[in-house]
């Protein structure tokens, strides 16, 4: 009777890489599986782009020194809408920055929050300028402006979001939101306010 002869070392080796190339078609498979998938209820769903207004804007404690340094505070009403019927918004983190030609006189942060879908959710911002020192040119400029009873300013944020679809949640996107120009009125003028719409970049 003939002995049966243990596989040889280069017959294991074969199959040991036969099955390392069975687990790499698997993992693929999959992953092309989980991407497809993504993308059909992505495609389905038709994200519409998130809106985003200044609803009011005021300048409070307002002092210009001898030296160019500014100390203000500014009031603004940040208005959010999630305009979409299927998908809610996670806002992880939310930095702001007010510029004024240019320059950043005052940055804030916003705590992270869910947005619900169909949602308008209202942000009370209250920021404010502690010394920073302005160029001549600037501040020039801003002193023209303070006569009129009105200045031009900007407001920019950066957030990372997630979108959520069900018990799905995408991966973070980076959202730029620039609201310009706005017309934020010092708190002793009469004058009214105009909504500002943003810009919206995801």
């Amino acid at each position: 009777m003939a002995n049966a002869k243990p596989p040889t070392q280069n017959q294991a080796g074969q199959t040991h890489s036969k099955l390392i190339r069975l687990i790499a078609i698997i993992f693929l498979a999959l992953i092309v599986l989980v991407g497809l998938t993504i993308l059909i209820i992505w495609l389905t769903i038709k994200p519409k782009k998130l809106v985003y207004s200044i609803d009011d804007a005021s300048i409070h404690n307002y002092n210009l020194s001898n030296t160019n340094n500014l100390n203000a505070t500014y009031n603004f009403i940040l208005r959010a809408y999630n305009p979409n019927k299927k998908v809610s918004v996670y806002y992880d983190k939310v930095d702001i920055d007010v510029l004024y030609d240019d320059e950043t006189v005052s940055r804030g942060t916003i705590d992270p929050f869910h947005q619900p879908k169909r949602n308008a959710t209202r942000f009370k911002l209250n920021l404010a300028s502690h010394d920073v020192s302005l160029t001549n040119w600037i501040a020039h400029d801003l002193k023209a402006e303070r006569s009129s009873g009105q200045v031009e300013m900007v407001v920019k944020l950066k957030a990372r979001i997630r979108f959520k679809v069900g018990a799905w949640k995408s991966r973070h996107y980076h959202m730029k939101v620039t609201c310009a120009p706005i017309m934020v009125h010092f708190s002793s003028s009469s004058k009214g306010f105009q909504r500002t719409t943003c810009d919206v970049d995801i």
